[in-house]
């Protein structure tokens, strides 16, 4: 394989890794080896009026030249209420050439249906799906308990221009406990404006012999610089081979700021394989969704969109107006 095409496919990964922690059920593999998947988007989770599948396969140029390709099924979506959106998701795909847009398309998609939804019209007959949650969940870990791990250091300055007093410990929340044959994974979380903050939380969290005596304890974060309009971002996968990219390519796709995710894992014993990637994207997404750090769809498509009207498209676009970049049917 070429070294390009391994950077798509470890990109692909990622970026369906973190699909599936945020939209979870909702999410659905078709066919994992030809990369075609499916997802339910709905105006209102617990009472839907308009509904619609997404269905995308991803080539093996995705996301670095060449789009998703997509079906749009709906029985109600036709004529140039279909056209309109279709344009707005291939502009969303001019917008962010190279970027991971499947986030932005699912959000622009449920942005349209929320709308729908407003207008005086009816929606078409929808079936109520319920589903049944596991209420079961460990006990929450446990605080006040002596210092153990060393803390790994993290060299970056900070700005003497910070106008909050940055001495003082940020508040760090616990997930609920998520265990799959024996291990257990659990995400903390908490507000960090400045990477002096990042050593502080992780130095509190190992003074919990639990924490401390975690077999892993990934992390990563992301504070906005509001002088450079730009992200301060890092991650550690302490042992997790590429556990904190992902993480930090989940954080990324949900456009937090200024907050920092760990996620413990306590090893049982038994192999997970690529499981153990789900439940730790799903821990941090959790704890993301439950602090209300994740923003809307429109806030993620100006953060990640960077503007990015690539010439050569455009160009082949100004030549050729009937040709559409992404609107191929899955057969």
């Amino acid at each position: 394989m070429a070294e390009g095409d391994a950077g798509s496919d470890q990109r692909q990964n990622e970026e369906i890794e973190a699909m599936a922690a945020i939209y979870g059920e909702e999410w659905c593999v078709i066919d994992d080896c030809a990369k075609i998947f499916c997802i339910r988007i709905s105006d209102d989770i617990d009472d839907p009026k308009w509904t619609l599948c997404l269905q995308v396969m991803l080539p093996n140029e995705y996301p670095g030249t060449a789009p998703p390709i997509y079906q749009l099924n709906a029985p109600w979506l036709k004529g140039q209420e279909r056209a309109d959106l279709s344009n707005s998701l291939e502009e969303i795909y001019i917008q962010n050439i190279g970027e991971s847009i499947l986030y932005l398309w699912v959000e622009k998609i449920r942005d349209v249906l929320i709308q729908k939804s407003q207008m005086t019209e009816p929606g078409p007959e929808v079936k109520k799906q319920t589903e049944e949650e596991d209420a079961e969940c460990e006990d929450d870990v446990i605080l006040a308990c002596q210092p153990e791990n060393p803390v790994k250091a993290l060299d970056f300055d900070i700005s003497a221009s910070r106008t909050i007093e940055l001495e003082e410990l940020p508040p760090i929340d616990h997930g609920i406990p998520i265990t799959d044959r024996r291990s257990t994974f659990q995400a903390h979380l908490a507000p960090v404006v400045c990477p002096k903050q990042v050593k502080m939380v992780l130095a509190k969290l190992y003074e919990n012999k639990k924490i401390a005596s975690a077999t892993h304890n990934i992390y990563a974060y992301r504070i906005y610089c509001e002088d450079k309009q730009t992200f301060l971002q890092d991650c550690e996968d302490d042992g997790e081979t590429a556990a904190g990219g992902r993480l930090l390519h989940l954080m990324e796709i949900l456009n937090v700021r200024n907050v920092m995710v760990v996620v413990s894992r306590w090893y049982g014993g038994i192999l997970l394989g690529p499981d153990r990637f789900k439940h730790i994207n799903n821990c941090a997404r959790n704890i993301l969704v439950e602090k209300n750090y994740t923003s809307s769809p429109e806030e993620s498509s100006k953060a990640l969109g960077k503007n990015k009207k690539g010439s050569s498209w455009s160009s082949r676009l100004s030549e050729n107006p009937g040709v559409s970049i992404c609107s191929y049917v899955l057969k």
